[in-house]
């Protein structure tokens, strides 16, 4: 949802600004947004009543950050020759511990605006469909919301604390459309069972790494019935459904780009190169590969704890997948080590007991077919190493 926002991509794709700001090479990011929007909403004048405004929702892409696709809020006036994306979804990839920050929650996203040539262009070049839905409001309504994008842009509104399922770039345009109508007219309107996690697996589809890793280190949240209206296509989905005062609310779907999908191919990124590393730790009977790998898990599983407490990701929070990433793995290689056969055999029954609850809490779940061979593996490479141990 979210896309990658640097100062030079700024300055080539924002609104038109003053040759002396686009010059400013070293001014801060968020300054020059500011400056920027203070002139461009100083030289707008009302919308007129032929003004329109739409929401465009872009097709997925084959980049980790694009896998959901993306939202954004066009707003067009041909008299006034104005033609304005307003854009949730970016962020500063200079910010410093922009890595630490991401991991733990805190990272702050922002508002930022594009002319619509720019927008389309862009998603042109990344081979990505835009549609287009625009929205039957009042002129008066056309100009609330307008005005609320501009003051956006120049307040300390523009940032906001982004959550992968409860405030990314499609949440906010949910919240900015109902506030703007004054009814929470906008919501998911499918009566699914499906949870997070089911309706989020699908969208990793040929991206087997990815997703089998967020697999394992979304914890309960994800597991939740999915009544939050947080991806792009649901939100497309939901507008062609809505009323407003018994009224459509949008107007049919348009395809401004139309782009085949393209279906990426990668030697490694795939199920096969997955089982061909089960395999390998099954028949390769060295001693070393096996502790090397449960060491590694129960790594993981410390990586997934710490997350859990560190994050304030609310979908890494409570993650059963430690159960399998164990990491009591590493106290039983430790014994291994220590050739304590006792404690070897004691750790051996623990964790088979985790897996087995694991593999029960897993059965109803979408990654089970993908996970169950892990689990498997991991047994077997312990059971050697009792039988080694005997």
């Amino acid at each position: 949802m979210p896309y990658f926002y640097d100062l030079n991509q700024f300055k080539r794709t924002f609104m038109p600004i003053p040759t002396f700001l686009a010059r400013l090479s070293k001014i801060n990011l968020s300054v020059l947004i500011f400056l920027s929007s203070i002139v461009v909403s100083a030289q707008l004048a009302p919308l007129s009543p032929k003004a329109t405004v739409s929401v465009l929702t872009c097709a997925t892409g084959n980049e980790s950050y694009s896998l959901f696709g993306h939202t954004a809020v066009r707003i067009a006036d041909p008299e006034q020759f104005l033609d304005i994306v307003y854009n949730y979804g970016a962020f500063d990839f200079s910010t410093p511990n922009f890595v630490a920050k991401f991991a733990k929650g805190d990272l702050q996203y922002f508002v930022v605006a594009d002319s619509f040539s720019e927008f389309i262009g862009r998603y042109q070049y990344e081979g990505r469909s835009v549609y287009e839905q625009k929205l039957r409001l009042s002129l008066p309504l056309k100009q609330q919301l307008f005005d609320q994008l501009n003051k956006t842009l120049q307040s300390e509104e523009r940032f906001y604390t982004y959550k992968f399922i409860d405030r990314n770039c499609t949440t906010m345009v949910v919240d900015l459309l109902n506030q703007t109508i004054g009814t929470k007219a906008i919501t998911k309107k499918d009566a699914t069972k499906k949870t997070y996690r089911e309706v989020l697996f699908p969208y990793f589809k040929n991206h087997f790494y990815e997703q089998l890793s967020t697999s394992s280190i979304f914890g309960t949240k994800v597991d939740q019935k999915a009544t939050t209206l947080f991806l792009p296509f649901d939100l497309l989905e939901s507008l062609k459904i809505t009323k407003y005062k018994n009224e459509p609310l949008s107007e049919p779907v348009v395809s401004l780009l139309t782009v085949a999908p393209t279906t990426p191919h990668s030697w490694w990124n795939n199920a096969y190169t997955y089982g061909a590393f089960l395999l390998l730790l099954v028949f390769w009977k060295k001693r070393s590969v096996g502790l090397l790998f449960l060491t590694v898990m129960g790594i993981l599983g410390l990586f997934f704890l710490f997350m859990g407490w560190y994050s304030l990701h609310p979908e890494l929070a409570n993650n059963y997948n430690v159960l399998l990433f164990n990491p009591t793995l590493l106290v039983l290689v430790f014994f291994v080590l220590q050739k304590n056969i006792k404690a070897i055999k004691w750790l051996s029954y623990v964790n088979w007991g985790c897996f087995l609850l694991y593999t029960i809490v897993l059965i109803n779940k979408a990654p089970f077919w993908f996970l169950l061979p892990l689990i498997g593996v991991t047994s077997f490479v312990i059971y050697r190493i009792n039988k080694e141990n005997r």
